[in-house]
């Protein structure tokens, strides 16, 4: 049995459904404990319990200790079967979240995945908004040889959330590589601007323009696509995620969250200034993949490598959590302004 201290680095929530999946994938054993030791209201909260749970759906595990507050679990793994799943926050709580909590043991079911989650946030603060996931996240890990998409039936936000998306998955266990060695020149700058409920605001359309304005102001021309969305109407709400292209395979991405009492101005300018902030050091990976990208680097054959802006304390979590369950080795050097991470054949 594979013994974590959810305490150790980060303590946050990362280490719950990193160690869950990993355990999933691996048909080991685990006990994890002290989970979310650092966070101002440790244990389990509604979107880590229905992680637990639905990983346990997934892989048909055993569970002990899966309850609301709980600092200490047991997860017992058998076998990863596929076909349709469902699951509910109950709460605001991240709905791409937890997609990237089960995408890894998706990716090594014997049928397709269907995860259909309902009553979550869609777009909330500390988390990837779900065009994040779309539009930067998938499309980089399509390249490693990951066929899953997502599609959204409802946006939504904090405080009600009563969103609802979809996550197929097919089997693909063989990973390729990834080696995003060069920046290379951008190529595009595109995005996708969305407001539900707030089309007479134009919030969407002005959160567009603001990002706009920034970017042309520093020699770009991007192209924001803005999206007036009527399927929630419990919870109003709006948020803008951009893609930068490089002509060598480069994807860097930034995302905002509208807010109440928030400028749509703001939100848009937010994002901009996030994407030029990666972009002023050309790296090949942006703060928010770097984390997100070290699980399938190492569950793929040969040697991968990326270059990231900031040494984040994810990054630094993801990296001692997967050495200590996969059988890997990472390396990390400072390159001038950037971080080389490298998971070693």
């Amino acid at each position: 049995m594979i013994e974590i201290d959810g305490s150790q680095k980060s303590g946050s929530g990362t280490i719950l459904r990193l160690s869950i999946a990993m355990s999933a994938i691996t048909n080991q054993p685990l006990h994890i404990t002290n989970i979310r030791q650092n966070r101002p209201q440790p244990g389990l909260k509604p979107q880590h319990l229905e992680a637990v749970l639905t990983a346990a759906k997934l892989s048909n595990a055993e569970v002990k200790g899966a309850t609301l507050g709980s600092k200490e679990i047991w997860f017992t793994p058998s076998k990863i079967e596929g076909g349709n799943f469902e699951a509910e926050i109950g709460t605001a709580g991240s709905i791409p979240m937890l997609f990237l909590a089960m995408l890894p043991i998706c990716m090594f079911a014997k049928q397709t995945v269907n995860l259909h989650i309902i009553k979550g946030g869609t777009d909330t603060l500390h988390a990837p908004t779900i065009n994040y996931m779309r539009l930067i996240f998938l499309p980089i890990l399509k390249k490693m040889g990951v066929e899953a998409e997502i599609s959204v039936e409802k946006y939504g936000y904090y405080p009600k959330g009563m969103g609802e998306a979809t996550m197929t998955v097919k089997p693909s266990p063989t990973l390729k590589p990834i080696k995003l060695e060069d920046y290379g020149k951008i190529k595009s700058i595109t995005g996708a601007s969305i407001c539900t409920f707030l089309g007479n605001k134009q919030v969407a359309a002005r959160q567009a323009k603001a990002a706009q304005d920034v970017l042309i102001q520093h020699g770009y021309k991007p192209g924001i696509d803005v999206f007036n969305d009527q399927s929630n109407p419990f919870q109003k709400g709006s948020s803008i995620v951009l893609r930068a292209d490089t002509d060598l395979g480069v994807i860097i991405g930034a995302d905002a969250i509208g807010q109440l009492g928030k400028l749509s101005e703001d939100v848009g300018r937010e994002a901009a200034q996030k994407l030029l902030a990666e972009l002023s050091v050309q790296p090949t990976v942006d703060v928010f993949l770097a984390d997100m990208l070290l699980p399938y680097m190492a569950l793929a054959e040969g040697e991968s490598t990326f270059f990231s802006r900031v040494l984040s304390e994810h990054v630094e979590s993801n990296i001692w959590l997967i050495e200590k369950m996969l059988n890997v080795k990472f390396a990390v050097k400072k390159v001038d302004k950037l971080y080389r991470i490298t998971k070693s054949n």
